[in-house]
């Protein structure tokens, strides 16, 4: 044979091989089934009971997109201007009421307080002069002595030197006021959620340097379109779910906003929950409200067979058992389970034949 016969006929063989393995690939050489209902052999089980189809009405939920927060919450800051010498917690820490917290520098506070005691102790000296040097002129006038000018301008001076004193003292305490503003204390039971400074910035009134909350104040908030927030009472319970947590909670309407949110039409509502420990401020929940009835077929879920991905079920019609395919909804109930399509009301279900 000639080497140019040999490498078609090679050829050939090398495309019939490959057609035959996509062939086999394709299915060509399995039996077929076609789609629908099919008759499946086989007698039911002895001691099974038939479930006739039927549907129930349940009460419906509507999941409403919420987040977690907490009620009592605050945020720390200073009120004067000063540098922070220590801050004495970090995110996560928990806390009580009355621990320190901040620090401030309270080098200035102290001079000034100082100077304004030395101050008043000079004006208090003085005054005690001017005291006695009214006395002694009042003697004197009563005497005739001294003319009334003079009684007049000692009075003046003492006058003149407790309002000094006042003053001083006034300023003392304000002094002791700011110095007691340097030591920042946690106003509530509770965990740090942030820290927005550090030894050596500069703190100024009203700048947020921590944020607090407490964990046993934990609620969900969410916005409600109008149509479901109107029916809603304080004190319902509702339920809310936690995705990340895959857990449902019971929580309890503590706060329905009197006034809808003119661009979305919905109302904020404040669900109360009990403490979780793994629950943070911020997390996704959903919040789900009651909306209503609905007919749904639901079956028991140990006469559903799967394969795969498909669920079938075994209905008897006309004295034979067939199989068919149907769509799965919810887990209702333990053991029930619901259909969304391929049953009908009134057919009858049967567990799957030996």
């Amino acid at each position: 044979m000639k080497p140019a016969s040999k490498k078609w006929l090679f050829a050939l063989l090398a495309v019939a091989l490959l057609l035959l393995m996509i062939g086999w690939m394709a299915g060509a050489f399995h039996a077929k089934v076609r789609p629908g209902v099919l008759p499946v052999t086989g007698q039911a089980q002895p001691d099974a009971h038939p479930f006739v189809v039927g549907r129930a009405a349940v009460a419906t939920t509507e999941s409403v997109p919420a987040t977690i927060g907490a009620k009592q919450a605050t945020t720390i800051s200073s009120r004067i201007l000063s540098r922070i010498t220590r801050v004495l917690v970090r995110a996560g820490d928990s806390v009580t009421e009355g621990q320190m917290l901040l620090e401030l520098e309270r080098s200035d506070l102290e001079s000034r307080l100082s100077q304004s005691k030395q101050r008043a102790a000079s004006i208090n000296a003085r005054l005690t002069e001017a005291r006695l040097n009214l006395e002694r002129a009042q003697d004197l006038q009563k005497r005739g002595l001294v003319a009334q000018a003079a009684l007049d301008e000692a009075r003046a001076t003492h006058d003149a030197l407790q309002a000094d004193l006042a003053t001083a003292q006034r300023s003392a305490e304000e002094a002791e006021v700011a110095i007691s503003y340097t030591e920042i204390r946690s106003p509530i039971d509770g965990r740090v959620v942030d820290r927005f400074a550090e030894p050596g910035d500069t703190a100024s009134p009203g700048e947020r340097l921590l944020s607090l909350y407490n964990p046993l104040s934990l609620r969900v908030e969410a916005a409600v379109r109008e149509s479901l927030a109107l029916p809603l009472q304080l004190g319902q319970a509702v339920q809310v779910e936690i995705p990340a947590r895959r857990r449902v909670l019971a929580a309890q309407i503590e706060e329905l906003v009197p006034a809808a949110d003119p661009g979305s039409r919905s109302f904020l509502v404040k669900a109360r929950i009990e403490y979780q420990e793994d629950l943070l401020p911020g997390m996704y929940a959903r919040l789900l409200i009651p909306a209503g009835e609905e007919m749904l077929v639901i079956i028991p879920a140990d006469l559903v067979s799967s394969f795969g991905q498909l669920d079938v079920v075994w209905v008897k019609r006309d004295m034979q058992t067939q199989r068919r395919f149907i769509r799965l909804g919810r887990q209702m109930e333990p053991g029930q389970v619901e259909v969304v399509a391929g049953l009908e009301a009134g057919e009858v279900l049967v567990p799957k034949p030996n």
